[in-house]
């Protein structure tokens, strides 16, 4: 690998670190697709993830980059914006900011509040593991997870 390509790819590694942020606080940023937030990178899709800080970030990320390959592959189409009213539209680098997901199992996430109120049992995708998902996990049993997928539709009355 040249010296340039390493600087490139050290840049868009950099890049993940204001969409970590941008999921942490809100929803991740549209333009940086490569990136899952702080979760890690979006590619590759081949559902290996080789460094994993635990299972609910490593299955977080399996989440992401499965929707991102159903749009890659035109499975899955984008449903919201202004270009998606009354009809969706083949896009094949994912939106982030049209999904959430909730985490059915091994523990629920059924309620719950950020202290100012506003419900947090929704999470876009990228954001940080390390303040929703504790206590989420337990040994042997609690090592499978499922999500429910929340994905943003714009509708017309026609």
């Amino acid at each position: 690998m040249g010296s340039r390509s390493r600087c490139l790819r050290a840049m868009a590694i950099g890049a993940c670190s204001a969409d970590c942020v941008a999921a942490s606080v809100g929803f991740g940023i549209r333009e940086l697709f490569w990136c899952s937030g702080c979760n890690g990178p979006t590619y590759p899709m081949n559902g290996n993830v080789p460094v994993h800080i635990g299972g609910i970030q490593a299955s977080s990320l399996l989440n992401h980059r499965i929707l991102a390959k159903m749009h890659r592959l035109f499975i899955s189409w984008q449903q919201h914006g202004p270009s998606a009213v009354c009809s969706g539209h083949p896009a094949p680098l994912m939106d982030k900011r049209g999904y959430k997901t909730q985490m059915l199992y091994p523990i629920p996430m059924t309620s719950g509040t950020d202290g100012s109120g506003a419900n947090r049992c929704c999470q876009p995708l990228g954001r940080t593991t390390q303040i929703w998902g504790i206590g989420r996990e337990y040994p042997i049993k609690g090592e499978d997870f499922t999500y429910q997928v929340f994905r943003k539709r714009n509708c017309c009355i026609s």
